[in-house]
C-alpha cells in the first residue's frame, strides 16, 4: 500500500468550519473532525497511545459527540477514515471485557454502543467508510452502518469474533445478512476468516476498491451519488425467508459441528440460532444479538479464548526489536521442514537461499513453495512472483557467506549436525547467527567444537510452518544476549510468535507433548483401537488425536524424540512397542509415506468409526501433558506459566477454549488434578506420579 502522511495529505488544508467544541467537555482526544471546501465532513480516528484503532468505550463516546456535531452543522456528507498506517479499525477493546461477571452490565454497555451505531445508520446524509489495511470486527460493523464503503487496494476484512467465543455484537449480524447474500455472510462470520478486497467487492461488502491515490475521486463519486452501491438481489432476499433460513441453518450446524463441536464452542450455534429465528427482521435481529452476545461473554469458553487472544499478544511483544536486523537467511536442508522454513522467510520479504546435499530436495522445496504461494497470494501474481524471486536455489551453499542468519534443518542426529557446523561456521560472516531447528537435542551437545558458540541459538519451527505460528527460541548459558534478541526479532519479523525457552531436553513443546503421544501408543499396545484413542482426545477438545498427530509429525521423529527424552530425563516409560519400530523400519512413517498408524488418502487418515471412549481415557492422555507442563515450569525451562500455555496452544493446538494446560489444571482444581494423577499412578504405574512442582501451584 502506498500511504501518505498519517493524517493524509489531502486533509491537511481543510478548514475547520465545523468549529471548535461548544463545551470543553466535548473535546475530542482520539478523533479529528474537519470539513473540506465541498462541505464534506471527515472524521479521522487516531486512537492515542495505541498502535491500532480499537472501539474502546471512550472512542465510541467521542464518536457520539461527532454525530452530535454532524446533526448541528449538517455537512454535505460524512467520511470516516483512520490515521493509522496499518489499518482502518479493529474490533472492540477486548481488555475491557476480561473477567466480566455481570450480564446486565454487559447488555447495558452493548445497548449504548448499538445506539451510537444506529445513529450513524440513521443519518440522512451520505456516509462513507474509507478502509485500508484491515477492517475487522467492530470496525467492519461501523462501516456496514454507512451508506457506502470504499476499500483501498490490499484491505482485508473479517469478523473474527467466533475465535474468541463470541459473534458480532454491534449490529453486524443483522446488517451484514441484510447487505449481502445472507448465506455467504453467515459463512463468513461462522469461520472467522479474513477475506481480501476483491472477495469483499464480489460479495457486495464494499462498493469500490481503489488505489490510495484515487480515494478522493471515489469519495467524490459516493457523495455525488454516482458510485454504484452494492445491494441485495431478489435471490439474496429470498434466502432470508423463514423456510430458506430453516433449511440453511440445519446445514450450517452440521458443518459447524465438524470444525467447532457444540459441546465446547457455543458461539457458532448461537449465531445460527440468531439468524434462523430473526434473520428476516433487521431490528429484531439487532435486539436479539445484544442478549445473545451478553450471554456468550460470560461463558468459560469466551473468557478462556479471550485469554488466548492476550497470550498471542504477549508472545508478539516478546519479539521486540534488535540493532542487528536479519536481511538474508540461508537454510541448510531442503526437506519438509527446511524447505518450508525457507519458503516462509522468502514470502515474508527476506532474501533466502536454500541448500542441500542433493539438488532433488531443493527442486521439491521450490515446487511446494510455488504451491503455497498460489494459495496465500489470493491472485496477486506480482506478490507471488516476488516471493519466488527471493527464494534462491543454492546447491553449492554460496549464500552462507552472505547470510545474516544460517538455519540448519538437518535430520535429528547430533553428530551429523556438528559435522555440518564444522563445515559451515568458517564460511559464515563473523557477526552472522547460526541457528538450529532441532526439536529436542540439547544445545550444549550441539555447540561442541564451535569457534563461536555464543552465536548458536535454537530457532525451532513447527510443522506445517505456514500454519503453526509458534517458534521456540532456545537459549543456552553461553548464548550472547544480542543473539537471542536478534533471534526473537527475526521470529516476529516473519510473522511468527517467539516462545523463549532455556535449554533442556525437548524444550517446552516436545517435552510436554511426548508423554501424550507415548500414552496413546501404550493404549494401542493394550488393544484399544486408534480411532477410540483419538476420539478421547478430540472429545476433550484437541484439534486431532495423538495418533493422527504422530502420523503427521512422522513416526520415526516421534520415536527418536521419545527415546531421547526417556534417556536424558530418566522417564519411567516402557520401551516403544516392537510393532511401531517394525513400521518405521518398513518405511511406514505416517502421512508423508501414505501409511503409518493410519492409511492416508488425499492428505487425510482413513479411520473406522470410533467407539465411545472410557471416561478415564481422556485423563490418561491429557494429565501426563499437564503434569509435564508443571515440571517445565518448576525446572524454569520457562519460568512463565503463560508462555508455557501459549506454546502448547499455538504449537500443538492444545484445546484453546481451555486456556492452556496449566490454566486448565487451575480451573479444574489443583487438588483434583493431583488426586487424579495419584489414582492413575496406582493403576498404571510411576509415569503418572505427580510432579513436585504442584506444591507451588496450590
Amino acid at each position: 500500500m502506498t500511504m501518505q502522511d498519517p493524517v493524509w495529505a489531502y486533509l491537511k488544508d481543510r478548514d475547520l468550519t465545523l468549529g471548535p467544541p461548544p463545551h470543553k467537555s466535548d473535546a475530542l482526544r482520539h478523533w479529528t473532525l474537519t470539513r473540506d471546501a465541498q462541505g464534506v465532513a471527515w472524521a479521522v480516528l487516531d486512537k492515542q497511545g495505541a498502535s491500532a484503532n480499537t472501539l474502546s468505550q471512550e472512542v465510541l463516546e467521542e464518536f457520539a459527540l461527532i454525530l452530535d456535531r454532524i446533526d448541528e452543522r449538517a455537512p454535505k456528507a460524512l467520511v470516516i477514515r483512520s490515521a493509522k498506517r496499518e489499518g482502518f479499525l479493529a474490533g472492540a477493546d477486548i481488555a475491557e471485557f476480561r473477567g466480566v461477571i455481570d450480564e446486565a452490565a454487559i447488555r447495558s454497555r452493548i445497548e449504548a454502543a448499538h445506539a451510537v451505531v444506529d445513529r450513524l445508520a440513521a443519518l440522512t446524509l451520505p456516509t462513507v467508510a474509507v478502509m485500508h489495511g484491515y477492517a475487522i470486527g467492530g470496525g467492519l460493523e461501523i462501516a456496514l452502518a454507512c451508506t457506502q464503503r470504499i476499500a483501498v487496494e490490499g484491505t482485508r476484512f473479517g469478523f473474527p469474533e467466533v475465535q474468541i467465543g463470541l459473534h458480532p455484537g454491534l449490529g453486524g449480524t443483522a446488517r451484514f445478512t441484510h447487505t449481502c447474500d445472507p448465506i455467504k455472510a453467515m459463512g463468513f462470520m461462522l469461520t472467522g476468516k479474513t477475506i481480501h478486497d476483491r472477495q469483499a467487492r464480489a460479495m457486495g461488502l464494499v462498493d469500490a476498491v481503489v488505489p490510495e491515490r484515487h480515494v478522493q475521486a471515489a469519495v467524490n463519486a459516493a457523495v455525488a451519488g454516482s458510485l454504484s452501491q452494492a445491494r441485495q438481489s431478489l435471490v439474496d432476499r429470498a434466502k432470508d425467508s423463514a423456510p430458506a433460513r430453516h433449511i440453511a441453518a440445519r446445514q450450517m450446524r452440521a458443518e459447524a459441528e465438524q470444525q467447532a463441536p457444540s459441546a465446547h464452542y457455543l458461539a457458532p450455534y448461537a449465531l445460527i440460532d440468531l439468524w434462523e429465528e430473526h434473520g428476516g427482521d433487521l431490528d429484531a435481529m439487532k435486539r436479539a444479538e445484544i442478549a445473545s452476545f451478553a450471554r456468550l461473554m460470560l461463558t468459560d469458553t469466551a473468557q478462556n479464548l479471550i485469554r488466548v487472544f492476550f497470550l498471542r499478544q504477549q508472545l508478539k511483544d516478546l519479539a521486540g526489536e534488535t540493532a542487528q536486523p536479519i536481511r538474508h537467511v540461508h537454510v541448510i536442508g531442503a526437506g519438509a521442514m527446511g524447505g518450508d522454513i525457507a519458503a516462509w522467510c522468502a514470502w515474508k520479504g527476506l532474501r533466502t537461499s536454500l541448500s542441500d546435499v542433493k539438488p532433488e530436495p531443493i527442486g521439491g522445496a521450490l515446487a511446494r513453495a510455488a504451491k503455497l504461494y498460489e494459495k496465500i497470494a489470493h491472485g496477486d501474481r506480482l506478490k507471488l512472483r516476488d516471493a519466488l524471486d527471493r527464494l534462491i536455489p543454492d546447491p553449492d551453499g554460496l549464500g552462507i557467506a552472505q547470510a545474516d542468519l544460517v538455519i540448519e534443518a538437518a535430520p535429528e542426529k547430533a553428530e551429523l549436525k556438528r559435522k555440518l557446523y564444522a563445515e559451515v561456521e568458517p564460511r559464515m560472516k563473523p557477526d552472522a547467527i547460526l541457528a538450529t531447528n532441532t526439536s529436542s537435542i540439547p544445545l550444549p551437545e550441539l555447540r561442541e567444537g564451535l569457534a563461536r558458540p555464543e552465536r548458536l541459538v535454537g530457532i525451532h519451527f513447527f510443522n506445517p510452518v505456514s500454519r503453526l505460528d509458534l517458534v521456540e527460541v532456545i537459549a543456552h548459558e553461553e548464548l550472547a544476549p544480542e543473539v537471542e534478541a536478534a533471534a526473537r526479532a527475526f521470529v516476529g519479523r516473519i510473522g511468527k510468535l517467539p516462545a523463549p525457552a532455556r535449554n533442556a531436553p525437548g524444550f517446552i513443546v516436545n517435552r510436554i507433548l511426548t508423554p501424550y503421544l507415548a500414552e496413546a501408543l501404550i493404549l494401542m499396545d493394550e488393544g484399544l483401537a486408534p480411532e477410540t484413542i483419538d476420539r478421547a482426545a478430540t472429545d476433550f477438545g484437541m484439534p486431532m488425536g495423538p495418533l493422527e498427530l504422530a502420523d503427521q509429525v512422522g513416526l520415526e521423529v516421534a520415536l527418536d524424540v521419545a527415546a531421547m527424552l526417556k534417556r536424558e530425563l530418566g522417564w519411567p516409560l516402557p520401551d516403544a512397542p516392537q510393532w511401531l519400530a517394525d513400521k518405521v523400519a518398513a518405511g511406514d512413517k505416517g502421512r508423508k509415506t501414505g501409511k503409518g498408524i493410519y492409511v492416508w488418502r488425499d492428505g487425510k487418515p482413513v479411520k473406522a468409526k470410533a467407539e465411545p471412549p472410557d471416561p478415564e481415557l481422556a485423563d490418561r492422555l491429557i494429565l501426563p501433558m499437564v503434569n509435564t507442563a508443571v515440571a517445565v515450569l518448576r525446572e524454569k525451562v520457562s519460568d512463565d506459566a503463560d508462555v508455557i500455555d501459549a506454546a502448547m496452544i499455538f504449537g500443538t493446538g492444545f484445546a484453546p477454549f481451555r486456556g492452556g494446560p496449566i490454566h486448565y489444571a487451575k480451573e479444574r482444581g489443583v487438588e483434583e488434578v493431583v488426586a487424579a494423577l495419584r489414582a492413575l499412578e496406582e493403576r498404571h504405574g510411576a509415569r503418572f506420579a505427580p510432579d513436585t512442582g504442584w506444591d507451588a501451584l496450590r
